[in-house]
C-alpha cells in the first residue's frame, strides 16, 4: 500500500499535460509531475516513485530519492525562513520544512542542521526536526561491550560528545579518548566500550578487549628496540602525546604498560619507560 514518506512502485493510469497519473489506491490518484516524468513511460507501466506533498498539501511523487529518508538523521541546509518555520534543502523541489516547535533553537538560512526526518502524526506530512533526543532511546537496546557501531555526532558536554548509535539509541564519547574535533551531524565508526548499570552507553573510537592491549604490546617492545631500549612516555605524558605516538588513549596506554610490568618486559621511571635487560 502506498504510503507518504515511502518508496512505492504505482503503475501509470495515464498522461496529462501536466504529467503522468499514477495509482495511489487508497490515497487515489497521485501526480507525477511532468519536470519528473522518465524519456519513456508506458500507459499501464509501474514507476519507483518517492511520495510527499506538494506547497498545496496535495500527495506527489518523485522519481528522487530525498537527502535523507523519514527515520533517518541527516545534516542538511536551511534555505529559507518563512511564518510557518524553515525549509531545508533535502534534494526534492519542494524543501523540508522544520515547524518551529520542532526548533530547539532558531534556524538561519545559509547554515546546516542535524536533523531527524519523520512523518509528522498530526499533519501527515513528511517534516524535520532538531529535536533529536526526543527520537532516540525509545525501546530497550541489546548492545553488547565490543559491538562495532555507526555513529552520528549530536551534542556536546562537559564530559565528551554525544553520538547517535546505529540511528536508534544515545551514548557518550569521553573527551579524554576523542582526539579530534568533532561537529554535529558528522559520521564515524566506534564500539560500545560499557553498558553502565543505568542502561546508559559509553563509547569509545578504539576497539577494545585484550586482543588490541596485545598488539600495542608488540609494538611498544619493538618501538622500545628500535630507541635503544628507553622512550620518554609514560604516566607523566598528555592524553595527546600519547595518542599522538601510538594512536590509543591514555587508559589503553597505561593498560599496557601494566601488562607489560608484570611480565617484566620493562620499567619505568620518572622520565620514561625502559626495556628489561636480558
Amino acid at each position: 500500500m502506498a504510503k507518504i514518506g515511502e518508496r512505492a512502485t504505482l503503475k501509470v493510469l495515464r498522461e496529462k499535460p501536466c504529467g503522468l497519473y499514477l495509482d495511489g489506491g487508497e490515497m487515489g490518484e497521485i501526480l507525477l509531475p511532468r519536470r519528473e516524468m522518465p524519456v519513456n513511460s508506458a500507459i499501464d507501466g509501474d514507476l519507483d516513485v518517492f511520495l510527499y506533498h506538494d506547497s498545496e498539501g496535495r500527495p506527489v511523487a518523485t522519481l528522487k530519492t530525498p537527502k535523507a529518508m523519514p527515520g533517518q538523521f541527516a545534516r542538511l541546509q536551511c534555505v529559507a525562513v518563512t511564518a510557518v518555520g524553515a525549509f531545508l534543502d533535502w534534494g526534492l523541489s519542494k524543501d523540508l520544512l522544520v515547524p518551529f516547535r520542532e526548533q530547539k533553537t532558531r534556524m538561519e538560512v545559509g547554515k546546516h542542521y542535524l536533523v531527524h526526518v519523520h512523518v509528522d502524526e498530526v499533519s501527515g506530512r513528511v517534516i524535520a526536526s532538531t529535536r533529536i533526543a526526543r527520537q532516540l532511546d525509545r525501546v530497550p537496546h541489546s548492545f553488547k561491550s565490543g559491538d562495532a557501531v555507526d555513529l552520528v555526532i549530536f551534542g556536546k558536554s562537559a564530559l565528551g560528545y554525544k553520538a547517535i548509535i546505529n540511528g536508534t539509541h544515545s551514548g557518550l564519547l569521553f573527551a579524554d579518548g576523542v582526539f579530534q574535533a568533532l561537529q554535529p551531524g558528522e559520521h564515524t565508526h566506534g564500539y560500545v566500550a560499557t553498558i553502565r548499570e543505568d542502561g546508559k552507553i559509553d563509547l569509545s573510537l578504539h576497539a577494545p578487549g585484550r586482543s588490541k592491549v596485545l598488539g600495542l604490546e608488540e609494538r611498544i617492545l619493538a618501538e622500545l628496540d628500535a630507541r635503544g631500549g628507553f622512550w620518554a612516555l609514560g604516566d607523566h605524558s598528555s592524553a595527546a602525546e600519547i595518542h599522538a605516538e601510538l594512536g590509543v588513549s591514555k587508559r589503553t596506554f597505561k593498560q599496557t604498560i601494566g601488562a607489560l610490568l608484570k611480565k617484566r618486559s620493562l620499567q619505568i621511571d620518572g622520565r620514561g619507560i625502559r626495556l628489561c635487560k636480558r
